[in-house]
Order: structure tokens, then C-alpha cells, then sequence
């Protein structure tokens, strides 16, 4: 069974949330969701969550869709790779934040591990920045 990693701020687990924690899982089996913590979404996005981190945490665990929910990590957004080191990443079709350098902070820490850009679900109607205005 391979280990697959997302990451995510998962704001309020809407249907795009749970196609995207489905289509991750059917990459390898055993699933482990990274919530981003506030701060990280703070200095991403501008903002806070709606959602604090801990509320956001249980939603993943208790979802039934992931193996495992853990937090990533405020100062290193990669450390969470290296202790998990995962066979496959899956990045959700419109994720930006730390995937540009991705493939060459893997490459510099000698990890060999897929990155699969999984597909959007109905992003016109299930998109974090339309449902959290």
C-alpha cells in the first residue's frame, strides 16, 4: 500500500474537499491530509481561515477519508514531506502555494516521490474562494 500526502487549508469540507480527499485516496490507499495552520493560511492568503485550525483538523479525522489528519508545519512548509517522506503528493488542480517549488525542494532532499496534479470537482459551484466570501 503506498502513503499519499495532501495538503490544504480545507475550510469548511465542501463536496470539491471530499472528490478531491477520494481521488487522492484511490492513488494509493493509505491517506494523510496536512492542514495548513492559521498562521501559514494568514501569510498565504491574506487572511485568516474561517475556521480555526483545530476545528478544520477534527473535520479531516472525522470525515472518514483520511487515514490520518496532521498539521504542517509554520517555519518549514516541507519538513512535514521529509518525516512522512510519502510515496505520491497529490496537489489539488488549482493549488499554488509551495507547489512551484515542490519538485526541486524534493530533488534537493534526495526524496523520490510522485506529485499528481488531481482533477477539479465542479470548481464553479465547490471552490474555497467562492464559498468562504
Amino acid at each position: 500500500m503506498k502513503t499519499v500526502l495532501v495538503f490544504g487549508t480545507f475550510d469548511g469540507l465542501h463536496p470539491g474537499h471530499l472528490d478531491f480527499l477520494k481521488q487522492a485516496k484511490k492513488q494509493g490507499g493509505y491517506l494523510i491530509a496536512v492542514a495548513a495552520l492559521d498562521a501559514t493560511v494568514k501569510s498565504v492568503k491574506g487572511r485568516l481561515p474561517k475556521l480555526k485550525e483545530r476545528e478544520r483538523l477534527e473535520a479531516l479525522k472525522k470525515s472518514g477519508l483520511v487515514d490520518q489528519a496532521v498539521f504542517g508545519d509554520n517555519s518549514d512548509p516541507y519538513k512535514i514531506i521529509r518525516q512522512i517522506n510519502p510515496d505520491i503528493i497529490c496537489l489539488g488542480y488549482d493549488q499554488e502555494a509551495f507547489t512551484e517549488e515542490l519538485p526541486e525542494a524534493l530533488r534537493k532532499t534526495g526524496l523520490d516521490i510522485t506529485i499528481i496534479r488531481l482533477k477539479p470537482f465542479q470548481p464553479e459551484r465547490y471552490h474555497s474562494a467562492i464559498l468562504n466570501l
